[in-house]
């Protein structure tokens, strides 16, 4: 009788959660010591900042992790071999590495995608603490014994919502071997943390400044949202392209395979719901299939660059936001630079996950310089004009005066009585 492994092993999940406790005593420890003797607004501010910080840390390290094959390093979930550690399950990560010595399955990426998963609880444990305290704070605000709060509790709760349905996914990534849907959405469902993190630490820190949104023209603060919607699509398909391993689909720039239009097979390379390498027939995803992947994120690209050097140039001369518009150029010619390196140099792993990165620092950008901004609300003058009209119980007529006691030189008034001499 075969002994099988659980998909889900629930056995080590409360070790975890303590482990997240521990990991997460560090940077709270920190803001308490930076924000000592100040407001509470300050230290939430702080913590909103550290956790957007740790965060994009986590997103970073999880890149590492999908890009040096350990995102399987541990097959079960939370655990590893139904231990809260790899050291706990030495024996049963050997035996797998003896099995297959290139396979999933090593010391090293055990490690990988535990510590991975430690710092993820670590973020989680954060996250909780803002939401409570921020719950507190709008209810000090309601009795009168605080101050209002810059964030509605609201945007933590959602944001904590958030990050237990990135848990789910991280778990269906390992249980699902690496499914390239669900890896896709579980990379886009960290980028979406970011921002929901960016918008609260940026309206926290503008609260606790006293600085009011820089005011921005409606057209650019409308490009502004454009030029996201564009990065969120094409991180889409850097995604699709990435769990999908077809970046050396194309090895040459700025053609693939010696031509501007190679054969591609877009019904393969983008039939979303199958598992990794085959189609849902189960047979393989032709190479014209990852070709297609491959060069519809080139085309994007293309795209996506020259609405970020608009909107970078755009927002420099309007100064209101030229700190936002220097990062976005800088961060469009990074990621333009490791784009490349990872086509002509073979997928080198420090500028792989250099591109992850200046994706989420896009990320974060875009969502700083809409959440630090408004629309200028139009003038006076070009507002339509509002007519009031006075119920007909509550007018009042003006008393009639005939036109002989009336002064030529001078408007009736109706509160004006005139003098009339016997």
């Amino acid at each position: 009788m075969m002994d099988t492994q659980p998909l889900y092993d629930l056995a080590p999940l409360a070790q975890m959660l303590l482990l997240g406790v521990v990991i997460a005593l560090g940077p709270l420890a920190w803001v308490g010591w930076r924000t000592r003797g100040g407001a509470p607004g300050g230290r939430l501010q702080a913590l909103a900042v550290l956790t957007l910080f740790l965060t994009f840390d986590l997103v970073l390290f999880g890149a590492f992790t999908r890009l040096t094959d350990s995102g399987l390093g541990c097959p079960d979930w939370p655990g590893c071999y139904g231990s809260a550690s790899p050291a706990g399950a030495r024996a049963a990560i050997a035996a797998a590495q003896d099995a297959m010595p290139t396979g999933p399955v090593t010391h090293g990426k055990a490690w990988v995608e535990m510590i991975h998963r430690y710092l993820a609880t670590g973020v989680g444990v954060l996250i909780v603490v803002l939401t409570v305290a921020a719950w507190v704070q709008w209810r000090q605000a309601r009795r009168g014994t605080g101050a209002p709060p810059a964030v509605s509790p609201w945007w933590p709760t959602f944001t904590l919502v958030w990050v237990c349905l990135q848990g789910a996914f991280g778990a269906l990534t390992v249980t699902m071997k690496l499914f390239p849907a669900i890896v896709t959405l579980h990379l886009v469902g960290g980028l979406v943390l970011l921002a929901l993190l960016c918008a609260q630490a940026v309206r926290r820190t503008q609260a606790v400044r006293g600085v009011p949104p820089a005011v921005l023209a409606a057209p650019l603060r409308i490009g502004v949202f454009v030029t996201g919607a564009l990065v969120a699509l094409q991180i889409l398909l850097g995604g699709w392209v990435s769990t999908n391993y077809a970046v050396l689909a194309c090895t040459s720039f700025p053609t693939c395979q010696g031509s501007w239009w190679p054969v591609m097979d877009f019904a393969q390379g983008f039939e979303l719901w199958r598992p990794l390498g085959l189609l849902q027939d189960g047979s393989h995803v032709s190479f014209a299939g990852l070709t297609a992947i491959h060069y519809a994120h080139r085309l994007m690209a293309y795209a996506v660059l020259l609405a970020l050097a608009w909107l970078a140039w755009r927002l420099h001369r309007a100064a209101a936001l030229r700190v936002q518009a220097r990062w976005l150029a800088g961060l469009a010619l990074l990621q333009l630079a490791t784009g490349l390196s990872n086509v002509v140099l073979g997928w080198p792993l420090l500028a792989a996950v250099l591109h992850t990165g200046g994706a989420a620092a896009l990320v974060v950008v875009l969502t700083w310089a809409a959440a630090s901004s408004r629309a200028a609300r139009a003038p006076l003058e070009s507002r339509p004009a509002q007519i009031r009209i006075r119920p007909a119980a509550q007018s009042v007529e003006a008393p009639f005066v005939p036109p002989c006691l009336r002064k030529s030189d001078e408007s009736f008034a109706p509160s004006r009585t005139p003098r009339v001499s016997a």
